[in-house]
């Protein structure tokens, strides 16, 4: 793994689509990692849990792993709706 940035977020009614466990919502934290080939991984947990579940569709391939801040902060912008 190259990089990683975790954020919390509020998952409002429509909540997280995860690969694992479907629909999660609430204080959730986000973490997106990049390996050594340059994909990009969304993952999500409820705030102090330890399981991640990997948010479906969340996954690409970065073209510069400079851009991994970038993904980080669209990604909490779209997922973090606590008004619902």
């Amino acid at each position: 793994m190259l990089s990683a940035y975790n954020s919390p977020l509020v998952a409002g009614q429509g909540g997280v689509m995860t690969e694992e466990v479907g629909v999660v919502t609430g204080d959730l934290e986000l973490r997106t990692t990049v390996d050594d080939s340059g994909v990009l991984t969304a993952k999500v947990r409820y705030a102090g849990a330890e399981e991640w579940y990997r948010v479906r569709g969340a996954s690409c391939r970065l073209v510069d792993e400079r851009d991994h801040a970038a993904v980080h902060s669209l990604l909490v912008g779209v997922l973090n709706r606590p008004s619902g």
